[in-house]
């Protein structure tokens, strides 16, 4: 580990520690994940928080989230959602979605979240046949080859104003190689290019163009 790693994670673990007091449902999720060989994949408590507040900000009620693993930031985003709402998290292994449930059910939050066990790419589909949009905010964090397509189902899947978050972007800084084998960074650099073509989607409209539309 370089200084540089070791330094990062004393300022992730000072921040943790002032901002997000002891959890011990969140603890378990940890502890559960680890007792049933989960890789330890999971956000940190600074980004479980993190997402719990853009949650609240936009009081979503309809949260889609792309890789369960053990639940622990489903819990997060169960917590923080606005009254009546529901977590569709998406999962492709039986044994991960079955330890989520677990400690879902442990966390009093089951009721909240509909786990979906298969490849995404598949629930991503089902879910736009059966109309089951839009979604208030929608949390990319499965396997990086695919983000590009799990990007554009969040595009089909969202609304105007649906918050969409990708996460592991910056592989330790790979991202900027454009010749690495690894497709993981490869998944990644096609999700940045299709940020990159569809950012006129979130642009707002210039002044001139609305004053030319009358709006002004």
């Amino acid at each position: 580990m370089y200084q540089g790693d070791e330094r990062w994670s004393a300022v992730d673990g000072y921040f943790s520690e002032k901002l997000v007091p002891a959890d011990e449902d969140l603890a378990y999720v940890l502890d559960a994940n680890a007792a049933a060989g989960l890789p330890p994949h999971d956000v940190s408590s600074l980004q479980g928080k993190f997402l719990a507040l853009l949650t609240k900000l936009v009081a979503a009620r309809h949260v889609l989230e792309i890789g369960t693993l053990g639940g622990y930031s489903t819990i997060w985003f169960a917590r923080a959602m606005a009254e009546g709402g529901k977590v569709t998290s998406l999962e492709i292994s039986p044994d991960y979605a079955a330890t989520a449930r677990s400690n879902l059910e442990n966390a009093g939050v089951r009721e909240r979240v509909d786990v979906m066990v298969g490849p995404a790419l598949k629930s991503l589909a089902r879910l736009y046949q059966e109309s089951a949009g839009p979604f208030d905010l929608i949390f990319i964090d499965a396997d990086k080859p695919n983000n590009a397509a799990y990007l554009e189902w969040a595009l089909k899947l969202s609304r105007r104003g649906t918050v969409i978050i990708g996460d592991n972007v910056v592989r330790d800084g790979s991202v900027i190689d454009a010749t690495s084998s690894d497709d993981r960074v490869q998944g990644v650099r096609a999700f940045t290019d299709l940020l990159a073509d569809t950012a006129g989607l979130f642009r707002p409209p210039c002044r001139q163009s609305v004053r030319k539309a009358g709006m002004e």
